[in-house]
């Protein structure tokens, strides 16, 4: 387990095309690049608004965040990035990691302590929600 991590969940799997993303266009090609790319860059620089739309398909995508949020060969703080740009703007994830090259290095700091805390409050709902609370969540839910 990664330092700070308080979970770590039994890999969940679900079909692709139940996945919440799909609807919101995260894996579809970019239609008008430059436009969509300069969106993503003003979104993901302001840490506050991206860090809502974060919680926000924490709360509203359970399916995708099931699948994405329990695999933890995936860079999740990555995904939930890219998951907020197509919930708030549907612009597709190769859009958005250009728009990360673009990000100061502060800006990316600030980017993923949001990531990070939208994991960590997804982590603790999760692990009430499948009726394991606290440190025996941690225990059953092992692989």
């Amino acid at each position: 387990m990664r330092k700070n991590q308080k979970y770590r969940f039994k890999r969940v799997w679900h079909p692709c095309g139940n996945w919440e993303e799909i609807k919101y266009g995260m894996w579809d090609r970019p239609v008008q690049h430059k436009t969509q790319l300069l969106q993503a860059i003003a979104f993901t620089s302001n840490h506050v608004e991206y860090g809502k739309y974060m919680r926000k398909v924490t709360k509203e995508w359970p399916i995708s965040c099931e699948n994405a949020l329990t695999d933890y060969s995936l860079n999740r703080k990555a995904w939930l990035g890219h998951a907020a740009c197509a919930l708030a703007h549907r612009l597709p994830e190769s859009v958005v990691r250009e728009a990360w090259k673009e990000l100061t290095d502060e800006q990316q700091f600030l980017a993923n302590k949001e990531a990070e805390r939208a994991i960590a409050e997804w982590e603790y709902a999760y692990a009430a929600r499948v009726g394991l609370p606290g440190s025996m969540g941690k225990a059953l839910l092992f692989e």
